[in-house]
């Protein structure tokens, strides 16, 4: 099965231990949502393990190459409509009435910010997500204030979701084998509400701030010139590294109130 699939597919790596995607599939809590979205299902090996937690009629698959979702339409007993031929980033879950649903796959690494971007943009629809990135970005996404690998993603999944760093997988997993370590994170959703406005305005200021992250607040955010004459706002001598996703929620509202 890998092998045939593998010379049209060379640029993909398939996970090939089932030990390892029912350990992902397994991470998931399966509370508060009914629905499931697998993206990038590829060959079904998180699929069939999907299957035996949730009915096939709340499992919706989105995948962007035409052959595998031939493939994925002949072995898996899910519907058609379900069965969603599209990239994620282009996928808007409006399109099909999705409200309230869980996010799992094996990422593509190439595109693993534009994809929890995605994520967030969606977030009030998504309480969960049990992602693979690799290593690297997943210790990226989960480092905290201080950390080299700490930015601007970090602190935006961190403010609308509960990160954990779950477990590695090693390349040996995959085939063909890549050249880098993955590992399995899992974001749940907390309980803060943001108006549109002000998240509007959050995403900015953390966007400003780490745009020259080595340059402390009161220059990084100097487009909000206003901010110079309240020397009492939290924050504004120091480096958006030195930032915790709290600390960002405090500064955006206390910027919020002066506008």
């Amino acid at each position: 099965m890998y092998n045939s699939f593998f010379i049209r597919k060379s640029d993909q790596f398939f996970l090939k231990d089932n030990d390892i995607a029912k350990k992902i599939v397994n991470s998931l809590s399966f509370q508060n949502y009914n629905s499931v979205v697998e993206v990038g299902p590829g060959l079904g090996i998180l699929t069939q393990n999907l299957l035996k937690c949730v009915a096939s009629n709340h499992l919706f698959l989105i995948e962007s190459d035409k052959d595998l979702i031939h493939f994925l339409m002949k072995f898996f007993p899910i519907s058609k409509n379900r069965i969603i031929h599209n990239t994620f980033l282009k996928w808007n879950p409006d399109q099909i009435f999705l409200k309230n649903f869980a996010i799992i796959g094996n990422f593509p690494y190439s595109i693993s910010s534009p994809i929890l971007f995605h994520i967030l943009k969606y977030s009030r629809y998504i309480p969960e997500c049990i992602g693979m990135f690799q290593k690297e970005f997943a210790e990226k996404i989960t480092s905290h204030k201080g950390g080299n690998r700490y930015g601007r993603l970090s602190v935006l999944i961190q403010i609308f979701y509960e990160v954990k760093y779950l477990f590695n997988v090693e390349s040996s997993f995959f085939y063909p084998k890549p050249n880098v370590c993955s590992a399995v994170i899992s974001l749940k959703r907390k309980k803060k509400v943001f108006t549109p406005v002000y998240q509007q305005l959050l995403f900015k200021c953390v966007q400003m701030a780490f745009h020259q992250r080595r340059k402390k607040l009161k220059n990084s955010l100097k487009l909000w010139n206003h901010l110079s004459k309240f020397h009492e706002i939290s924050f504004l001598d120091k480096r958006a590294e030195e930032l915790s996703a709290k600390d960002f929620l405090k500064l955006t509202k206390e910027i919020e109130i002066r506008k």
